[in-house]
């Protein structure tokens, strides 16, 4: 029995680490250096209806603990996608999800029709990118016009629906609770904090946009504390982000409510952290006797 295995709906990952989309390109980048059977499932790169060159460089600078980015949602368009990775997703060793991302309702909707015809377990829905003029916060801000464009989407597709929800809003369980009304199967949190970094010789952003996303360590207990709250106000599953580099954040993030997590920021210094996140939560269960992950999650008891 594959102890790591957890369950969303009637899909089963073989483990609860995800690679999360723009860390991971579209799941062929890392292939010489480690098994990608190790991930319960990757999540592509932001997919537009349109080619997308992405926001001026330098995009991505490092803080002392974290990373800012301002990629600014660059791939090749949803025509270039399919052409690309169609047949590439029919053998793919681990579940595909693919990060939709659009300026407004209908591009998410075609997106969706086009691409439903591909080997894929799902769509997580990019509400919240905080690095592009347009689109992404904007759509996440109003839990009405989440819900609508849920709904409809639901009415396309059986596959997985992940709502990506920002911290950056005070409204986030509300959004939470509009998602799963709307029919999604789980929700995705947190994507980045808006965050600056200035050259103080210059006075001049270190990043090509004013602001970026910002990931990483530091970000950790308040995407833990999203986490709890909204596992408190909705039914479906979490997957927790933010942060995660080891084991033990991992196990922090599914006492704290997540039935998932995905690994972000920590891919580019530790292409292997997820088979050292599976072998953490292994020699965990075993020392605790658990034979369940799902006996795992949700178990904080608050304070002593």
């Amino acid at each position: 029995m594959n102890k790591l295995a957890i369950k969303i709906g009637n899909l089963t990952f073989n483990s609860p680490v995800i690679a999360a989309s723009g860390t991971f390109g579209f799941g062929l980048e890392y292939k010489e250096i480690l098994n990608l059977n190790d991930f319960g499932a990757i999540i592509t790169k932001g997919i537009t209806t349109k080619r997308r060159e992405g926001n001026p460089l330098p995009r991505i600078i490092e803080t002392p603990c974290g990373l800012i980015n301002s990629i600014g949602l660059a791939n090749p368009g949803v025509e270039e996608f399919i052409k690309q990775y169609g047949d590439i997703y029919k053998i793919f060793p681990t579940n595909v999800i693919v990060n939709v991302a659009g300026d407004n309702a209908n591009d998410f909707i075609n997106i969706i029709k086009r691409i439903e015809h591909l080997n894929v377990i799902g769509y997580e829905l990019n509400l919240s990118c905080p690095n592009v003029s347009d689109g992404g916060m904007i759509l996440s801000e109003d839990p009405n016009d989440v819900y609508i464009l849920i709904k409809t989407i639901r009415n396309i597709t059986n596959k997985l629906i992940i709502s990506k929800l920002t911290p950056n809003l005070c409204n986030t369980t509300e959004l939470a609770r509009a998602s799963e009304e709307a029919g999604c199967d789980a929700i995705s949190l947190v994507n980045t904090y808006l965050g600056m970094s200035i050259d103080i010789e210059t006075g001049y952003s270190r990043i090509g946009k004013d602001y970026g996303g910002y990931s990483g360590p530091a970000i950790k207990p308040m995407a833990l504390k999203l986490v709890y709250d909204v596992s408190n106000t909705v039914d479906i599953p979490i997957i927790g982000i933010g942060g995660i580099s080891s084991g033990s954040d991992a196990i922090e993030f599914l006492i704290a409510g997540a039935s998932l997590i995905q690994v972000g920021s920590i891919i580019f210094r530790n292409p292997q952290i997820a088979f050292e996140i599976n072998t953490f939560i292994e020699n965990y269960m075993d020392r605790k006797s658990i034979n369940n992950l799902n006996d795992i999650i949700g178990t904080f008891k608050g304070s002593i």
